[in-house]
């Protein structure tokens, strides 16, 4: 039974990573055809990065991802100790409201925030999609920074007041060293998500303002190119590495 158990797990390990195996192995294929290997090489690479709409894009990716996980994770750390601190039934109530963005597709999301922005006039760009992705990854520093309150000792914000602590530095003293874990760990997948997601940014800007994977969307519609596999190659290498360390944070704080 145990060996059934380990051959259907190696089934469906195969079955999710052979294909990202292969794609990263034709990304140094020195050949355009995608049938027959013609010798390693960079050279995929090397165009990748003299390519203008590819560094442009990643300069999107990588800003957008910067920002929306340091405003996010602000939002979100004040709204996890607003919620702390509510009564059982308004923050049973709160924590069901901060779920729901979490819960849906992504699509609906994407629609909902295209509708808003176009029924306010906002023009689509960056700034657009800079919101859009400030506004998902919100509820994932809540659902991290949460339960970092919940192990702290509820009496020491008060102790501190009570030494005569003002509560804005009991909050820098106090609070936020206790939940340090719950923030970084917060901010990190909020970083991880901002740079892998396509359906809420397609629906949240233009085509003039693209990130990675929306070009990588727009190029794949007229044909796979090889600079392509070279760019899902280091897309899913950073991500992969981004993903392990916040296990491993995760793992350490628990």
């Amino acid at each position: 039974m145990k060996t059934l158990k380990r051959a259907y797990l190696a089934l469906i390990l195969l079955f999710l990573y052979v294909p990202i195996a292969v794609l990263i192995l034709q990304s140094f294929n020195a050949g355009i055809s995608r049938a027959k290997w013609e010798g390693f090489s960079f050279r995929w690479y090397v165009q990748l990065i003299q390519s203008p709409n590819i560094m442009q894009a990643l300069y999107v990716t990588v800003t957008i991802a910067i920002l929306a996980s340091l405003i996010s994770t602000i939002l979100g750390t004040m709204a996890a100790i607003g919620i702390h601190a509510m009564s059982k039934k308004p923050q049973s109530m709160m924590l069901t409201l901060s779920n729901i963005p979490m819960t849906m597709p992504d699509i609906v999301t994407g629609i909902s925030l295209m509708l808003l922005f176009i029924f306010t006039k906002m023009d689509r760009g960056y700034f657009t999609m800079l919101l859009a992705h400030i506004t998902f990854n919100t509820p994932y520093v809540v659902l991290s920074v949460l339960p970092k309150l919940k192990e702290m000792n509820k009496h020491s914000y008060e102790a501190a007041l009570d030494l005569g602590a003002t509560p804005g530095y009991a909050l820098r003293k106090v609070i936020l060293p206790a939940v340090r874990p719950g923030i970084i760990t917060g901010a990190m997948l909020a970083f991880t998500l901002s740079l892998d997601d396509f359906t809420i940014s397609y629906f949240t800007t233009s085509p003039l303002v693209q990130n990675l994977s929306t070009l990588i969307y727009s190029e794949a519609r007229k044909g796979i190119k090889p600079t392509m596999n070279a760019l899902s190659a280091l897309m899913f290498v950073s991500l992969l590495i981004l993903l392990l360390l916040i296990n491993r944070r995760t793992a350490e704080s628990s």
